[in-house]
């Protein structure tokens, strides 16, 4: 089995008020073998498109490759724009070295109830996947089960795409939005979305990063 424990600490500016949240960076990162266009940080891989998307919402004019350089200008840009990054989960096993969520085994999350105490200004937090198995909404589910206050429940304020909740921490109201998530994997469900196929029908151009572009901007 695979120890694949996640090679980054929550990277959370103090004026951070949005959270982004995933699962785990490809297991290349923590083995050290990153791949020539890959950033050693947070989304880092080359495969996929969190970084992608927000450079062209943002113009930012990223670099993509291992150096230092690429790795300051994403946290700059976090730093400037008040979002943290914390993925939930610590660590897991996997039989097989692949990237797929539902691979995870044994998984260990972080305590993301007490990292929203210890950052009081987050009021959103964005799960970059849903509620299917071993997506970060449906393990930050399970983690308010286990925890000891039962009284924490997602509320739903929208049921569709991007999926909207909300919840009270200590009497602060937190949002969370499950957008749809930044990986190729993710590119057959939003074929199949009614909203895609009407943009897609208006511009045979209009494709899967297109998409979550339109999406993404309105929560960042």
């Amino acid at each position: 089995m695979f120890y694949h424990k996640h090679p980054y600490p929550p990277f959370i500016p103090e004026n951070a008020n949005k959270l982004i949240v995933g699962t785990l960076p490809p297991p290349r990162f923590t083995q050290r073998r990153l791949k020539e266009r890959d950033v050693d940080f947070c989304y880092g891989s080359q495969d996929g498109l969190l970084w992608p998307i927000l450079d062209r919402i943002f113009e930012l004019n990223l670099i993509y490759d291992n150096s230092v350089e690429a790795i300051r200008q994403r946290k700059d840009f976090l730093q400037q724009r008040g979002i943290g990054i914390c993925d939930v989960v610590e660590s897991s096993y996997r039989e097989k070295i692949d990237a797929s969520d539902l691979g995870m085994k044994n998984v260990e999350l972080r305590n993301m109830l007490q990292i929203l105490r210890n950052h009081p200004k987050i009021d959103m937090l964005l799960f970059t996947g849903g509620n299917s198995k071993n997506g970060p909404e449906y393990f930050f589910r399970r983690h308010l089960k286990n925890s000891e206050e039962e009284n924490i429940k997602l509320k739903v304020i929208d049921n569709e795409p991007p999926r909207i909740h909300q919840f009270v921490l200590d009497g602060r109201l937190i949002k969370t939005v499950s957008l749809t998530a930044p990986s190729g994997s993710a590119n057959r469900a939003i074929g199949s979305m009614q909203l895609y196929k009407e943009l897609k029908s208006k511009d045979s151009n209009f494709n899967t990063v297109d998409f979550r572009v339109l999406q993404y901007k309105d929560f960042f």
